[in-house]
């Protein structure tokens, strides 16, 4: 609510003024202020101000008279009213014609009015609606608290929010990400993300509100495409916000028209509520990530005794341990480069990987909602861990299926995170759990180790490898895979001629050097070369077939479990 010069010209003492410029715009500007003043203008008239003047500096001086009432334009007043009949008999039509052309409300007023009496009229309006203002946002203010200490969530104080203000609102934590999606399309979500990869929300500094108001002063624009969002501070008690309410408006209001006394109180008491409430909900979400975080950890690691046990901490969690699960592991290989490129941005690296991992778990939780598939998750040591329910048919499909989802939103999200995946495999009974954990991390570190980073491995495709791995654990073999491939280490080593890789790509072709060398790129005669040092170095023949298998089950060996190049 508001006082406009439409209501302004309703008094009694002013029925006898005439407008002379800007009839038109009278409904559509309010007066927030009234003063009397006379030349100069200079910094004197603020904005949406009701101006009265007697004119008399400038008396028949047509070129000062029109200097002065632009002055008064161009500090964006409501409007001037000028006394008539004693320094002024008529308004100019230079200076009608310049008010006309700045669509500016231009009044003539009587002499024998009072400039007392109608400043005494608008201030008592003024104060009257500043009043009623306040005793709305006081009963608003009441009422948000009672949304507090009622335990209402933060949908219901969000709905609430947005009535009063005429607006959407969209609250966030301190880092932007949206605290509650009820009313959001995916499309808007998805579009907010981008807006927090890409810095344009939260802001800091930039585009504030010019504003005595101290509150208005703590308010940030922030310009889009479609809108222009109004963003406000949450803040805690010590530090800085801990969240931000953003107001989405059409990007052609003007903030100055919108922000309004009572808008103004009640965002300023919107902010403290859902300060409270943020507060709340923060200690509530920590102590239960932290359990169920936990819980998950100990499931995987074997923790539980007997299955009632494991039941029991289930439920009490949310969790339904009745339901099948398999494990799937996976791995950010580049957490601590993507850290180097935006460490200014953050206060340490614990800090920026906790917010790397809010947006994978939300990417994982949807993937798995959208399969309508149950799922348990925590990161422990480097590693997410997700337990993922398995579907009466088809398992396979639906582990690859549930990444597929994973990666594709990921790599719209934080598309330089390389991310390598075990899947473990289904095992019956609540202690299958662990096996299954078992299964996808040696998965991990075999696809790691052969395939490279940002692979995935599933458990039941690892037989060979596995056997190998176990090779490697027998003395005897050892000595004999190392006595065997050392000396090509060594000398690839010193000489980085890959002898190794010539071995494999030999293999690979059954011997064929024609197609070898094709596929290493290289003269006939160097592959021949390196096939006599491989020979010469390991005392083998390449055309004897014990030696070739003892050869090729060396590499294989190393490679898997004794090289130590996944690190």
């Amino acid at each position: 609510m508001s006082l406009s010069m439409e209501d302004v010209l309703q008094y009694e003492i002013l029925k006898n003024v005439r407008v002379v410029a800007g009839k038109e715009f009278l409904s559509d500007r309010p007066v927030q202020w009234v003063s009397v003043i006379e030349m100069p203008v200079e910094n004197f008239v603020r904005k949406n101000e009701l101006v009265l003047t007697t004119a008399i500096g400038c008396r028949h001086d047509v070129e000062a008279f029109r200097s002065f009432v632009s002055d008064v334009i161009n500090s964006e007043a409501s409007a001037l009213m000028i006394a008539v009949g004693r320094h002024v008999y008529d308004i100019p039509k230079e200076v009608i014609e310049l008010a006309e052309a700045n669509d500016f409300i231009l009044i003539e007023i009587p002499w024998e009015t009072r400039f007392a009496t109608i400043i005494e009229a608008v201030m008592k309006d003024i104060n009257d609606i500043h009043h009623k203002d306040r005793t709305k946002s006081e009963k608003a203010q009441q009422e948000l608290l009672m949304l507090i200490l009622n335990n209402s969530e933060l949908k219901t104080i969000s709905k609430y929010i947005q009535r009063h203000i005429g607006f959407p609102i969209v609250i966030t934590d301190r880092r932007g990400s949206i605290q509650e999606t009820n009313g959001h399309s995916h499309a808007f979500i998805d579009k907010w993300q981008n807006y927090v990869l890409e810095g344009i929300v939260p802001l800091s500094k930039e585009q504030h509100i010019a504003s005595q108001d101290p509150m208005a002063q703590k308010l940030r624009v922030v310009d889009t495409a479609d809108h222009k969002l109004l963003q406000i501070p949450i803040f805690q008690a010590i530090g800085g916000p801990q969240g931000y309410i953003f107001v989405i408006l059409p990007a052609d209001i003007s903030i100055e028209s919108y922000l309004t006394v009572y808008r103004m109180n009640v965002l300023e008491h919107a902010a403290t509520t859902i300060s409270l409430w943020l507060s709340r909900q923060n200690a509530i979400e920590a102590t239960k990530i932290s359990m169920r975080s936990d819980f998950v950890h100990e499931l995987a690691k074997g923790s539980f005794t007997t299955a009632d046990e494991a039941n029991s901490r289930a439920k009490m969690l949310g969790y339904d341990l009745q339901l099948p699960y398999t494990c799937i592991i996976g791995y950010p290989e580049n957490f601590k480069e993507l850290f180097e490129k935006r460490k200014r941005e953050y206060d340490s690296f614990t800090q920026w990987t906790e917010s790397m991992v809010r947006y994978i778990e939300e990417e994982i939780l949807y993937a798995a909602k959208s399969l309508k598939r149950e799922i348990m998750f925590t990161y422990q040591g480097e590693n997410l861990l997700i337990y993922l329910e398995k579907p009466p048919v088809a398992e396979h499909e639906n582990k690859l299926n549930f990444l597929d989802l994973v990666d594709r939103r990921l790599r719209n999200l934080l598309p330089e995170v390389v991310i390598s995946w075990g899947i473990g495999d289904y095992v019956e009974g609540f202690q299958g759990l662990a096996q299954s954990y078992q299964h996808a991390l040696l998965a991990l570190s075999i696809g790691r180790r052969k395939k490279g980073k940002g692979q995935r491995t599933l458990y039941e495709n690892t037989r060979v490898d596995r056997i190998l791995l176990t090779l490697t654990k027998n003395e005897e073999m050892k000595d004999i895979i190392t006595s065997t491939i050392e000396p090509l280490v060594r000398y690839d080593e010193q000489r980085q001629m890959d002898l190794i890789g010539t071995f494999i790509a030999y293999n690979q072709y059954h011997g064929n050097v024609s197609q070898t060398s094709r596929a290493l790129n290289l003269h006939r005669q160097s592959l021949l070369y390196r096939l006599r040092k491989i020979e010469s170095l390991t005392g083998l023949s390449l055309v004897d077939p014990d030696d070739l298998f003892l050869l090729d089950l060396s590499i294989k060996t190393w490679k898997i479990g004794m090289s130590g190049n996944a690190n």
